[in-house]
Order: structure tokens, then C-alpha cells, then sequence
């Protein structure tokens, strides 16, 4: 099925299982334990799993000399060690910039090098750490600032290029108010719960793989790839995914090596990575160096507006996309905007929860109060000014919905904005500063071409079957309230069954595209399936499917009716037209923070915190609002810990495990608001609906900043916001 006119009625419209606050129907799986995840597939594989343990490389470039395996083949239960020697000819899956198997060439630190395959995880571990790697190490590049310095360093990216409306250069500097500041933000980790882990079994040329990955035809296609393989040969299953937030978006080292190790020992293979290895060898968000100028007439409208971007990543790498949102979220006739590489060589770059806007946002955002305070206009006041209802850059093209102002005027009600004192220091609570800042929420609206199978049986269960993943977000849940509503029947008729590459291709789950798109999805396998009952029951294609029947034509019969025969199976996709390039399809918000500061010590407490979002039809305001209240979380974090610290002379992030890599807990965080504007866009797809589950994230770090420096008058530009950066500047309390 194709979408490319606008929805009018369907039967999504009936909203009688879409839209509420429905709760998870995995849930019970998950609190009893019976949600196998990656590494708990205890009893499907053929035979008792040995384990793996990878050995990662112990420098960030160069190459492997030798390597001693002497010891560790002799050590108790050892069945077999893979290396690159003795691995057979590897290929490169496209989605991976790294090589997922290092040697003799070593491209960053803690890139594998080997598996050790034992009877036992202990004696994996342990004949491991007897693995001798002999390299020789080269001189690498592993400092962002300072390849920026030295611009042979940086490219432009040809598939990004730089955007250019107007004369931004000549308003710039003809405007009578201007704002030239520069901003930078770490690299950060995904940090999930669940490690990256696989279970790998051969059964002849054949591979399935027990794994946790959000993108399971990308994977299939990946391993493959890698293994030189027919696609049709390889299986990967992810029925649950312990967190993900771009991190398992890709095939990495677990899997492979699992695949190796179970190859060379002729049995399954359990692998898991060492959260070391999660921080050093997966992707990250990579840092970012930003420069944002603005120009602005005494009017307050912005004439001029600059965002550049450096950011790094491996040889054939890609920018973090930092200024996606500067191109899209402000008026302004004479814009600018440019991304540059540095190739470092550190472990790969690539998504992050709400990749682009998040940084981005966490500059843009700041600068946006910084030229408010310039212009002596509110904050809020002046985003309204300067909105639009066109893409600034292509004026022909209007947003399918943009309810921003509507966000912030919401949020400033509710969270008590006119009570804010705009000079800063000026609110105490004991010991405590009081600030309160805000800022606007930006992310892009994504839909993905996804299929699924629907099965109506005798007993008038539907069941639903799609290779689309839940890591955590709810996807079990909306799939089958969209097919509940589809099929006129209560939810406790619906059997969905997710993550295996044997069922139709998805769209996923990455990007903010996997609710949208995967329940557009489902939607068309049901229009077909509809199709096959009324026929079957001799009525018109429009019967009406409500509480477990079927009517049309003066006539009524049961649902279950239709497969007494036999079972009714039903395939299809959702695939997207032209509207996109009609449309801007974006989603807007508004996240309000209260912090106090330490007037003594520096510390930061986040009080309170608001989201208003505006992300087309919610489809169930229950597992949305978690989305929203986890990205601020990880908002939160970026703001004031996380940072992957790099060791410039060696090239590794120095805390790589949840001892050293900060992030909020339970007491960091208070009670979070969220509110989602009564929103439907019959542009986006039938669902109407769109994506929230990065939206959340997207300006809570600046929010936060704004607010710490409403309470101390310290503007720190550097993330994160530690309490040594505001000590430095505060001024002196009494």
C-alpha cells in the first residue's frame, strides 16, 4: 500500500483502542522473567551454548605484530580461539564504519582482536586474559579541538553539504545586534541497561543468531555481508531489547564473533561485551565543536543566522549532524550553515538518541537565550517572534503542523514562567539558587517503508507478525491496539510477535520512525485482511469491524465467522510517496527546567522539569509519556555528567564502565510533567501520528543551562555543567 494523498476516515479514526493510556501487554513477560532477552535463550539453540569472550585491542592504531594463543589454547575447557588468521575472508557490512574484527590493521581501541570459546564463561575468561597480542603501534589523532586547528584535518561531507540562503556574511555584519559564540559537547555512551549480546548456532551453511539489534533486515543483510554468506542463510531474532538508543542500531563485535566462534567450535556460542568494550568498541555519541552566530534587528527579528559544526569520526566516517535543526527551527532571510569531519581515531561515531538535534539543540538553544538577554526581550518572546510557518530554506514548503509557540505559551502557564525574574541570582532558597530556564524542542519526522503478516483464526484470535523491534518503547503494546482497532476486537484477541527476520521487514526502531511507521504497517496488512473477511462473508469492502463483528449491507456475523474454514492470512506495507518533499514533517515542544545551585559548593539539583510536545496523534499516552520522562532523563544527564572522557596520548574513553561514565539516578531526577497537544497530522501516514520518543530529548541539556545560569549568572558553554566550571565564575554569595 502506498500513502501518498492525506488520511480522511479510517478506522484508526474509531480511537477506541488507538489513543489511550493503554498498559504494556509485554509487561507481565518482563516482571516474571519469561522476556527472553539476547542473552537468555537458554533452551532454543541446538545444543548446551559454549561461551566467548572477545579479547579488544590494547592500542587505538596501529597493527598486530603476533599473537601468543599458546597458553590460552592449553587452559582448562577451551574449545577454540578465532583471530583474524584463521577467521576465513571477512567482507565489511555497509552499516559499520569499523571493521568488526581487527588485525593485522587496528583502527581503535578495544576493537576485537579475538574469541576465546570455552565450556564454561569462567574459563573463557580466564583463558582470555592469557591471549599475548604483540602490536605495533602507530600515531593517531584523537583530539577533536585540535584537529580543528589544524584544518587540512577537516573535511566536508559531500552527501551533507553546507546550506546557504540569502547573504548571511553581509547581514551579519551589518546588523545592528549580533551574537558569536562557540559551545562544545562531549562524547557520550548509550549506556543501556542490557549489554550488546548474541547467541550464535550454525546448522550446516545455516546461521540464526539470538541477538539484541533494533534494525533486524540491516543486521541480516550486515552478517552477510560480513560472512560472505547468502542473506537467506542467516536468521537474527531480538524478540526483546533491554535499551538501545541508537547503539544496537547496528550488527556489532558480539554478533560476529559468536558467528566465528560457533563456526571453528561446532556448537552455539554465547558472547557478551564487557561494558568496557560496549564504551570503547560500539558506537557513541561523538563530540561536537559548535559556532553560532545570530544577527538581529532592534525589532528583535533575527536577520543572520550561522551554525557551524566540527565533529569527528573514523576514516569514511560521518559529521554529527548538529545543525539540522538551525536549517529549520527559526525565521531569518540570510542563513548559513556547514558541518566538518575531523577523521580521529577514536571508536566510531554514529547515532545517539535524537542523533543531530539533541547537540545541536544543546548550543542553538543557549544562544537563542544569549541573544534574547542582548536584545532585553523574554526568551519565550523572542522564539515567538522569529517563527515560522515555512521551511526558511525552501519558502515554497510549509510545516504539515507546527504548534511550537502553542508548546511554549502552554508551558510557560503551567510552569509558572511569568514569575521568573529575567536578572539572574536573584531567587534563593536557603542555601540554594533558584533559576528557571527553557528552551524549544526540535525533531524531525521520519517514516520508513514496514511490512507485517496478519492471521485471523477460527478461535478469532489475530495474530500479528512484523520483524519490528521493542527496546523498551512500547511496540508489542501499539501494534496490537492498531490491529485491535483494525479488527474491531479487544485487545486480549490480539497475539503479536516481534523481532525475527522470518517475518515481514519493518521499519524498525530508530530515529523517532518506529511507532509511526511500523503501525502504518500493520495498518495496511489489516485493510487487506479486512478485505479477505467481507468477501468471505459475502459483504462490502467498507463492513464496519466492531466488538467482534462484522456488519454491512443489512447484514451482521461474527468475526471468528470468517476463518471457520481455515485460517485468513493477510501480507502487505506501508510505503510513503512524495508528501515529505510537498510537507516539512517535523515535531515540536518545549522543555521548562527549575534547578537550584549550591551557592557554596557548586552543586546542581534539577527541581523540576516540564515537556510540552506537539508530535501528531499520540497512540498511547501512557508508554509515550515513558519516552518522554526517559529522554529527559537522559537530557539531564547531558547537561550536568556524562562525558566519555578521551585519553589524548592513547586514544580510549578512560571511563569506560557505569563506575566512571556518570549518569542520573532516581535521586538526580524529581517528578516530571509531560503534556502532548491534542495533535493529529493526516500528512505523516494513516496513523496520523508521528514520533515523541527522541522529541523528549531534544533541548532539556540547554534548558537546564538557561536555568543554571538564571540562578548563579554563570553561562557555561562547555558540557557538561560541572560544579567546577561554576565555581570558577560564580560570584561571591553572602
Amino acid at each position: 500500500m502506498k500513502f501518498d494523498t492525506p488520511a480522511t476516515t479510517n478506522p484508526i479514526d474509531q480511537l477506541k483502542v488507538i489513543g489511550k493510556p493503554t498498559d504494556r501487554i509485554d509487561g507481565p513477560h518482563k516482571t516474571s522473567g519469561t522476556a527472553h532477552y539476547a542473552y537468555e535463550h537458554h533452551e532454543e539453540p541446538k545444543g548446551k551454548p559454549a561461551y566467548g569472550v572477545i579479547v579488544g585491542a590494547g592500542i587505538a592504531k596501529g597493527k598486530i605484530s603476533s599473537i601468543d594463543m599458546a597458553a590460552a589454547q592449553k587452559a582448562p575447557g577451551v574449545l577454540a580461539i578465532v583471530t583474524a588468521a584463521n577467521a576465513g575472508k571477512l567482507g565489511k557490512g555497509k552499516m559499520n564504519t569499523a571493521k568488526l574484527l581487527a588485525g593485522p590493521d587496528v583502527q581503535h581501541y578495544h576493537q576485537a582482536v579475538a574469541v576465546v570459546v570455552a565450556e564454561t564463561f569462567e574459563q573463557a575468561t580466564s583463558a582470555a586474559a592469557m591471549v599475548k597480542v604483540h602490536y605495533a603501534p602507530e600515531k593517531g589523532r584523537y583530539d577533536l579541538a585540535h584537529a580543528k586547528a589544524a584544518k587540512p584535518e577537516i573535511k566536508a561531507d559531500k552527501k551533507k553539504p553546507d546550506s546557504k540562503v540569502g547573504d548571511f556574511a553581509g547581514a551579519f555584519a551589518s546588523a545592528p545586534v549580533t551574537l558569536d559564540v562557540s559551545y562544545s559537547t562531549p562524547d557520550q555512551s548509550h549506556a543501556m541497561m542490557e549489554p550488546h549480546a548474541s547467541i550464535a548456532q550454525w546448522e550446516g551453511d545455516k546461521l540464526t543468531i539470538w541477538t539484541a539489534n533494533q534494525m533486524i533486515a540491516w543486521g541480516v543483510g550486515d552478517v552477510a555481508k560480513t560472512l560472505n554468506v547468502p542473506k537467506e542463510n542467516v536468521r537474527l531474532m531480538s524478540p526483546y531489547i533491554g535499551g538501545g538508543f541508537g547503539g544496537k542500531l547496528f550488527v556489532r563485535a558480539d554478533a560476529l564473533m559468536a558467528a566465528l566462534g560457533a563456526k571453528a567450535a561446532n556448537r552455539p556460542v554465547k558472547v557478551v561485551l564487557q561494558r568496557p568494550l560496549i564504551m570503547n568498541n560500539t558506537t557513541h555519541r561523538p563530540a561536537t565543536i559548535q559556532r553560532i552566530r545570530i544577527g538581529a534587528s532592534r525589532d528583535y527579528k533575527i536577520t543572520a543566522i550561522g551554525h557551524e559544526s566540527w565533529s569527528g569520526d573514523l576514516e569514511g566516517g560521518s559529521p554529527e549532524e548538529a545543525v539540522a535543526q538551525t536549517r529549520l527551527l527559526y525565521a531569518g532571510a540570510n542563513r548559513m550553515t556547514a558541518m566538518r569531519l575531523a577523521v580521529l581515531d577514536l571508536p566510531e561515531g554514529n547515532a545517539m538518541r535524537a542523533p543531530g538535534e539533541a547537540p545541536g539543540l544543546m548550543a542553538l538553544e543557549i544562544a537563542m537565550d544569549e541573544m534574547a538577554e542582548k536584545l532585553k526581550i523574554d526568551p519565550i518572546e523572542f522564539r515567538v517572534i522569529n517563527d515560522t510557518k515555512v521551511d526558511p530554506e525552501k519558502r515554497e514548503r510549509r510545516f504539515s503542523q507546527r504548534q511550537l509557540v502553542e508548546c511554549m505559551r502552554i508551558g510557560a502557564d503551567k510552569f509558572g514562567w511569568s514569575a521568573r525574574k529575567a536578572a539572574p541570582g536573584q531567587v534563593r532558597d536557603g542555601r540554594w539558587l533558584v533559576g528557571i530556564g527553557m528552551a524549544a524542542a526540535f525533531r524531525n519526522n521520519l517514516t520508513m517503508k514496514s511490512g507485517a503478516r496478519v492471521k485471523l483464526g477460527a478461535d478469532g484470535v489475530v495474530t500479528v507478525e512484523t520483524d519490528m523491534t521493542d527496546i523498551g518503547t512500547g511496540s508489542y503494546t501499539i501494534i496490537a491496539q492498531t490491529a485491535a482497532e483494525m479488527m474491531g476486537v479487544p485487545l486480549s484477541q490480539v497475539r503479536v510477535r516481534l523481532g525475527d527476520s522470518s517475518f515481514p521487514v519493518s521499519s524498525g526502531s530508530g530515529g523517532q520512525w518506529g511507532a509511526n511507521s511500523s503501525t502504518a504497517g500493520v495498518y495496511a496488512a489489516c485493510v487487506k485482511l479486512r478485505e479477505q473477511v467481507a468477501q468471505k462473508l459475502g459483504m462490502p469492502l467498507d463492513a464496519a469491524f466492531t466488538d467482534g463483528n462484522v456488519s454491512g449491507a443489512g447484514k451482521t456475523a461474527s468475526l471468528r465467522s470468517a476463518a471457520a474454514g481455515g485460517e485468513l492470512l493477510a501480507e502487505d506495507f506501508m510505503e510513503y510517496g512524495d508528501l515529505d518533499k510537498k510537507y516539512q514533517q517535523s515535531t515540536f515542544g518545549a522543555h521548562f527546567v527549575e534547578v537550584g545551585v549550591d551557592m557554596a559548593t557548586g552543586e546542581t539539583r534539577i527541581r523540576r522539569m516540564l515537556a510540552v510536545c506537539a508530535a501528531g496523534r499520540i497512540l498511547n499516552p501512557k508508554s509515550a509519556r515513558s519516552q518522554v520522562i526517559g529522554a529527559m532523563t537522559m537530557g539531564a544527564g547531558a547537561a550536568l555528567m556524562e562525558e566519555l572522557v578521551v585519553d589524548h596520548r592513547k586514544g580510549f574513553f578512560v571511563n569506560h564502565d557505569l563506575a566512571g561514565y556518570e549518569v542520573p539516578v532516581h535521586a538526580d531526577i524529581p517528578h516530571q510533567d509531560v503534556i502532548f497537544l491534542d495533535e493529529t497530522d493526516p500528512i505523516s501516514s494513516p496513523m496520523k501520528a508521528k514520533g515523541v520518543g527522541e522529541l523528549g530529548i531534544c533541548g532539556v541539556a540547554a534548558a537546564i543551562a538557561n536555568a543554571v545560569y538564571n540562578a548563579t549568572g554563570v553561562r557555561v558553554r562547555e558540557y557538561p555543567i560541572t560544579l567546577d566550571k561554576l565555581l570558577k565564575d560564580m560570584p561571591a554569595y553572602v
